[in-house]
């Protein structure tokens, strides 16, 4: 092929390279010119353009992208028009879109002229979707190098989707006390709308205790009249011989995988029993953010088996989210900004159940140390990101204690119409990057910088999607952590309505964490103050 600028009364024949204005008419880019054309340029006094001329065995581009295309043998595709160069494959039925990186490359490296395009391999895909695109670069390419695209194209497959086959799902949920009723409930609604995205849904639905064998009975029962099986654990799988892995066995299955190179995801079992392909479904999979539970469904339910060696090789692309809490921080440029989780100090109450004369709860000494003081520089010796104290009544004297100490002080002027506006105002200081926001009581002595840790641990451990609060056996305490998609919900309270309205209203996981007495001792009398080793203020 010739390509460039020639006199227009010796452009017949040779293809336009750029669409040009011929009086009111526009030719455009890819017209083959004739003598009507030639004559419009003339007329519109246009001396020269920029054409190709095909050489003996040039092809031009739209019948060559029409030739490759007819010549795709990808199940589940088909081929639109060729139009400017370019025919589009789009999917003929929902399912999971598979691409052979090695044949496509060879494909790409026989003419830079000739370029195939496709979306990544296993991702999901929707009927009439646009998978991949054929497109001739040039205005025409070489004969020769067509019917080697041909060959290529026709002999394997490139690309497919394989569809998605319709299942039914037996569900299997474990329970603990700490485990909501209401929590359970949001998991099973959002797992059948994944289903049912799948054409597939729940037809069978079991709970039971978060036991080996009690869960193993579950199993058994259900599985005759299941297609597929995925169990939901009250409590994170921990060991190849936790409770889920466990009981797939105890119930005549086979163990895969216990986690996958996915976050978050990390914590998937993958099994079968009977043949039938089992999930036992990590925390993150109550929430409708894309994880690695998504891409082991998606397999399975396209007919393929994720092996051991599959999920093994999910880790290139598999950090879906940063996760930014991780004991072991991911790899970070200087200049970013910290992210974790932030607490929020309340210490602007009025302190008003000491009675008259007894001075401020958060002044009383405990070993020789003001209350609020001692809360701060625990706060400070725990993992947490930042420190937030909010202050109100007798606000200079609880500043004038925590001085020297690496803690931002934020003042709230309206302290007395309750808690939420203390809360509000710590919530803001700590600023948006962070990941979540523990709520930390001013008047907890007993509490130490490692039941701190201990909950931040239990956040990360599930990837910041869930509620951690801390607790003493079967009793509900403080502190409580809070992810960071709750902010929008905390900036709504109004009044003396702290975050227990906030966990009885949302639909994410409460996790109780037990610390020992240490999350429900607090002083709010000067009876208590002394009954937890604290001397009242002045006496």
């Amino acid at each position: 092929m010739k390509f460039g600028p020639v006199p227009v009364r010796e452009a017949e024949g040779a293809i336009l390279a750029h669409s040009t204005q011929a009086g009111k008419a526009r030719l455009k880019k890819g017209l083959r010119l004739d003598a009507d054309s030639i004559s419009q340029l003339v007329e519109s006094d246009v001396q020269e353009v920029i054409v190709a001329r095909l050489d003996d065995g040039d092809i031009d581009e739209n019948s060559a992208a029409g030739r490759i295309a007819a010549a795709f043998g990808g199940i589940g595709i088909e081929a639109k028009a060729p139009a400017t160069g370019r025919v589009n494959l789009h999917a003929t039925d929902s399912g999971l879109f598979r691409a052979d990186k090695s044949l496509i490359d060879a494909f790409n490296s026989i003419d830079p002229a000739i370029t195939y395009a496709c979306l990544n391999d296993r991702t999901v895909v929707a009927e009439g979707d646009m998978v991949a695109t054929i497109k001739i670069i040039p205005l025409a390419v070489a004969g020769a190098s067509v019917e080697r695209a041909e060959e290529l194209i026709a002999e394997q497959t490139f690309s497919q989707v394989r569809p998605f086959t319709l299942r039914k799902v037996g569900y299997v949920a474990t329970t603990l006390p700490t485990l909501k009723s209401k929590v359970m409930e949001k998991t099973r609604e959002l797992t059948a709308s994944r289903l049912a995205a799948y054409g597939s849904e729940i037809t069978a639905s079991l709970e039971s205790p978060h036991e080996t064998a009690a869960l193993a009975k579950a199993l058994a029962e259900i599985a005759p009249a299941s297609e597929m099986i995925i169990i939901f654990g009250a409590s994170a799988v921990t060991d190849a011989d936790d409770v889920i892995p466990a009981a797939i066995r105890q119930a005549g299955g086979a163990v895969e995988r216990v986690g996958m190179p996915v976050d978050p995801g990390n914590l998937l079992v993958v099994g079968e029993i009977d043949g039938k392909p089992v999930i036992g479904a990590p925390g993150c999979a109550r929430s409708p953010k894309e994880n690695g539970f998504d891409w082991v469904l998606a397999r399975i339910m396209a007919g393929e088996t994720p092996s051991h060696d599959d999920i093994a090789a999910m880790g290139v692309g598999g950090l879906l989210m940063e996760i930014p809490t991780r004991p072991q921080p991911r790899v970070q440029q200087e200049a970013a900004p910290s992210k974790g989780v932030g607490i929020v100090l309340m210490a602007a109450g009025r302190s008003s159940r000491m009675g008259d004369g007894a001075g401020h709860k958060l002044l009383a000494e405990f070993d020789g140390e003001p209350l609020v003081r001692r809360m701060a520089e625990r706060a400070l010796a725990s993992r947490a990101e930042s420190l937030v104290a909010v202050t109100g009544y007798r606000g200079e004297d609880i500043a004038a204690v925590l001085e020297g100490l690496d803690v931002t002080l934020a003042e709230n002027p309206d302290y007395a119409s309750g808690m939420a506006s203390s809360l509000k105002v710590g919530v803001t200081a700590l600023g948006d990057e962070l990941s979540g926001i523990m709520i930390l009581l001013g008047d907890m002595p007993k509490l130490e910088a490692a039941h701190i840790d201990l909950l931040l641990g239990a956040f990360e451990e599930n990837d910041g999607e869930a509620i951690i609060r801390a607790a003493d056996g079967d009793h509900r305490g403080n502190p409580v952590i809070l992810p960071a998609r709750l902010v929008p919900e905390i900036m709504k309270l109004e009044g003396d309505v702290g975050a227990r309205a906030l966990i009885e209203q949302s639909s994410l996981p409460v996790i109780d964490i037990d610390i020992g007495p240490a999350a429900r001792i607090d002083v709010d009398t000067p009876e208590a103050v002394r009954a937890a080793g604290g001397r009242i203020e002045g006496a």
